[in-house]
């Protein structure tokens, strides 16, 4: 399996559950593995064969833009599923963390992995899919 990574990107968005969490953009740091549809951009040299690095930067930037998240786990859940339907990876690793704020923890956050057929459970589970 290819992967490509995407590693300490840092952005300002409102998450929490705090009142004052809805108001001040907080910093978090988003960490990516995600595996390649197919190698064949190994071989070609071609961008057409590969994922795209700055569309997926892109595509995360307008998420955070564009939804409020009260958990760090709904917004890794977002950003794999987006991953693994907009860009057909076959398995997606996201790494979701705020930095500095509790003190004496430089950060905290979550990490999940996730493959289409997860994805599809996990929809299911929570009534989005009707089976």
């Amino acid at each position: 399996m290819d992967i490509i990574f995407l590693h300490d990107f840092k952005a300002k968005t409102l998450i929490g559950i705090y009142p004052w969490e809805r108001l001040v953009p907080q910093t978090i740091q988003i960490d990516l593995e995600i595996a390649l549809p197919t190698s064949r951009a190994c071989q070609s040299d071609n961008i057409q064969d590969a994922l795209d690095y700055a569309l997926i930067i892109e595509r995360i930037n307008e998420i955070l833009a564009k939804h409020h998240f009260s958990l760090l786990e709904a917004l890794a859940e977002h950003i794999a599923q987006t991953i693994l339907t907009e860009f057909q990876s076959p398995w997606v690793k996201v790494s979701v963390a705020k930095l500095g704020i509790i003190r004496g923890v430089k950060k905290l956050g979550v990490r999940i992995e996730r493959t289409p057929d997860a994805v599809s459970d996990i929809r299911s589970r929570i009534g989005l899919v009707k089976n």
